[in-house]
């Protein structure tokens, strides 16, 4: 009979290491060993085989064994979505609760300029499964544009432009209002591409000035979380994000005592966003 096996990169994202693109990139890199071997891209292993990252010890687990637990995070303008920068800059994993023995993955990123909404999930595969293209998961992001926008330019970017990386599309655009050449619309768009929004914007020669997650398939940012803050999400919406990703429900592991005590700390611990923000006089539009 033969014994079941799994991609490599598959294992490591489940066992919260980072997500698969992260860990293809390991493997790449030569960081990662089977049985004393160094791995390659394309291989798959079962469960009694010794893997380890960057010369320590993984611990494989089966998907049912991996705690799914989901936050929202309100991301401000000014924060990298990169766990470093060498030039010392505040990320967003910096306000994130402290993990023992997992990390956060980030399901999808935002670039310096935007702000708003951003999960992270401990399971590397929930994680996978809501950024992958064929997954189709609605983006929604309220955007304020400078310029008159014309009807023709709102028929171009919901029937497809090309851009430099492919043809991108918004599925829908609505005007929310706004006064004289700043105008406020929301988009609904079902990739993660970099700068996606904001180049389908600038190919009808439009800028954007302002840009805002305010949705991730069924999970909408809310007054829980203010900026620069997190939420841990309920049961039922981790459960729905499953459902979205084509996954079974899973508890969702209730906090230890330590845990507890320690993601309290990390809350209190939040710097004010206000201390971040440049002042107006040397703040350019973007």
């Amino acid at each position: 009979m033969n014994t079941p096996t799994e991609k490599l990169q598959k294992v490591l994202a489940r066992a919260g290491f980072g997500s698969r693109r992260e860990m293809e990139t390991a493997i790449a890199d030569g960081r990662v060993k089977v049985n004393g071997q160094v791995a390659t891209l394309g291989d798959r292993i079962e469960t009694r085989d010794r893997v380890t990252l960057d010369d320590r010890p993984v611990s494989l687990r089966d998907a049912e064994e991996v705690p799914r637990r989901v936050i929202m995070y309100n991301k401000p303008e000014g924060e990298l979505c990169t766990r470093r920068d060498p030039e010392g800059r505040r990320t967003v994993f910096d306000r994130l609760p402290r993990l023992k023995g997992e990390r956060w993955i980030a399901i999808g990123r935002l670039d310096i300029n935007t702000s708003g909404l951003l999960l992270f999930t401990t399971d590397g595969e929930l994680a996978n499964r809501l950024m992958h293209p064929s997954t189709q998961v609605e983006r929604e992001y309220a955007v304020r544009v400078m310029g008159g926008v014309r009807p023709e330019n709102v028929t171009a970017m919901t029937e497809g432009v090309m851009l430099e990386d492919g043809p991108a599309r918004f599925t829908d655009v609505q005007e929310f209002g706004g006064e004289g050449i700043n105008t406020w619309f929301h988009v609904v768009i079902l990739e993660g591409r970099n700068r996606e929004v904001r180049r389908l914007w600038e190919s009808q020669e439009l800028t954007v000035s302002r840009l805002k997650r305010v949705r991730y398939g069924n999970i909408f940012l809310d007054k829980r979380a203010k900026a620069g803050e997190w939420v841990e999400l309920s049961q039922e919406e981790v459960d729905d994000l499953a459902q979205l990703a084509g996954l079974s429900a899973r508890k969702v592991p209730a906090l230890t005592p330590d845990e507890q005590n320690r993601w309290s700390r990390d809350k209190n611990k939040r710097r004010p966003v206000n201390a971040m923000r440049k002042p107006k006089s040397s703040r350019r539009s973007r």
